[in-house]
């Protein structure tokens, strides 16, 4: 939170100081442009794009393991030392130039399934990482949307303030005329100017909220905090799907089947089984097959260097059998270590399992109550507007105090603030469903063709 609010407070620093500039210069961003930036620039996202290509080279490196390797060597020398010569009768000092050339190969071709078990085990951790990402991309567009929904809700509740002042400044100036004609006690106009002084507080409130809601989003996008942004509102269905939601049985079932992590979680299970029969290999014997092919050369003999090479090249092949008698434990205590492993892996994917559907009933549970806050806000906001225009005609008639008219009012821009907090807030409910269920839509994401598809 410090970074962020610190990236925060810089931001909107260097808005206010170039608002003139800004108005003309600032940059349009539209919501699927939005969504296509963070999948593009989001840290998150990038790191676990690249865990997901070191699992591919490990998945390679497993398969690899299968081949023969080859091996070519080289190998030069003089020696010098003292030697019988049969030609001279007597012994000499001598010094000898020797090479030798060697290719080499080799392949396991048993080892007790362990290598089969390590290449499955590479899968499924690729196939997590994999899902990794998917999961990644998805949190990514929540947080676009979230962050979309908090810029434009606080862009509502500035459009009420606004509302609210010019109603207030009508009134004050109303209250002008009727002081002026004595109708009215110089006290009520005091009281209004104070309530248009503390209008135009609120507003200033607003707008604060407004630009940090800006500023919030603009970290999301990770933008440069030094650049002017204007934010296009996208429509409601771009940010969440219209329309009511099945039965909470039928959405736990959905997540199940499509959360990405959850299903992440189960491959690195399948994973840690695989190891489990990767360290069970260690007992079986090992069989391996190689060949060698090479020549040499010595200086000492009559003949010439090439052929000493054709004369003394030859080859071999050789088949090798390696029975494991006692290890001191090594294969039973890895054996074990591998046995936990899973057993972990295995209580991290119940209790993965069992999050999906209490994020899934609680997401469904705080949907269902916030569109019911929200029907109950819209008729207070009818309530409020109406018992307003009842309160300023019996005003205008002097049969209602001004206090009477400024309680009225303050209770219909408080029922018009939180009719615009329970639409986004159902809107962001909404969203959070989706996203708990696993169905949050990427446009920009099928649009642009970004990675981790």
């Amino acid at each position: 939170m410090s970074n962020r609010s610190a990236l925060a407070a810089a931001a909107l620093a260097a808005l206010c100081v170039n608002l003139p500039a800004a108005a003309q210069d600032a940059r349009i961003i539209t919501y699927d442009e939005a969504v296509r930036i963070a999948l593009e620039q989001n840290s998150t996202l990038r790191q676990a794009v690249n865990a997901a290509a070191l699992g591919g080279i490990d998945v390679q490196q497993a398969r690899n393991q299968f081949l023969p390797n080859l091996g070519f060597s080289a190998q030069a020398g003089q020696s010098y030392g003292r030697s019988f010569s049969a030609s001279q009768g007597e012994t000499v000092n001598t010094a000898a130039h020797s090479a030798n050339f060697n290719l080499n190969s080799g392949v396991t071709l048993f080892d007790g399934f362990s290598n089969i078990a390590s290449l499955h085990a590479a899968q499924l951790s690729g196939k997590a990482t994999q899902l990794d990402v998917k999961r990644a991309r998805e949190t990514v567009v929540f947080t676009v949307a979230s962050d979309y929904l908090a810029l434009i809700q606080q862009r509502e509740q500035l459009s009420v303030q606004r509302e609210n002042l010019t109603a207030q400044t009508a009134l004050e100036e109303q209250i002008q005329t009727y002081v002026d004609a004595g109708a009215r006690t110089i006290a009520d106009l005091y009281q209004q100017q104070a309530s248009v002084a503390g209008s135009r507080l609120a507003i200033v409130e607003a707008e604060q909220a407004s630009e940090l809601a800006k500023v919030n989003l603009i970290d999301a996008l990770q933008l440069d905090p030094r650049g002017a942004y204007e934010f296009e509102p996208p429509a409601a269905e771009a940010i969440a799907a219209a329309g009511a939601r099945p039965a909470l049985a039928s959405l736990m079932d959905q997540a199940l089947t499509q959360r990405s992590d959850l299903h992440a979680q189960e491959a690195r299970l399948q994973a840690a089984q695989q190891d489990v029969r990767v360290a069970k290999g260690g007992r079986w014997p090992t069989v391996s097959l190689s060949a060698g092919y090479g020549t040499s050369y010595n200086s000492v003999a009559n003949t010439s260097f090439s052929d000493q090479l054709d004369e003394r090249r030859g080859g071999s092949i050789g088949l090798s059998v390696a029975i494991p008698i006692f290890d001191r434990g090594s294969v039973r205590a890895d054996t074990r270590r591998a046995e936990i492993q899973a057993d972990n892996a295995q209580i991290a994917f119940d209790s993965a399992r069992n999050d999906v559907g209490l994020q899934v009933r609680r997401a469904y549970v705080d949907f269902r109550s916030a569109d019911e806050q929200l029907s109950a806000a819209e008729a207070q906001q009818k309530a409020a507007a109406l018992a307003l225009e009842a309160t300023q005609d019996r005003y205008s008639a002097g049969a209602a105090t001004l206090v009477e008219l400024t309680q009225a009012r303050a209770t219909q821009v408080q029922a018009a603030s939180a009719v615009v907090s329970a639409r986004y807030a159902t809107l962001f409910q909404r969203t959070l469903l989706d996203y708990y269920v696993g169905i949050l839509d990427q446009p920009a994401a099928k649009a642009s063709g970004a990675p981790g598809k």
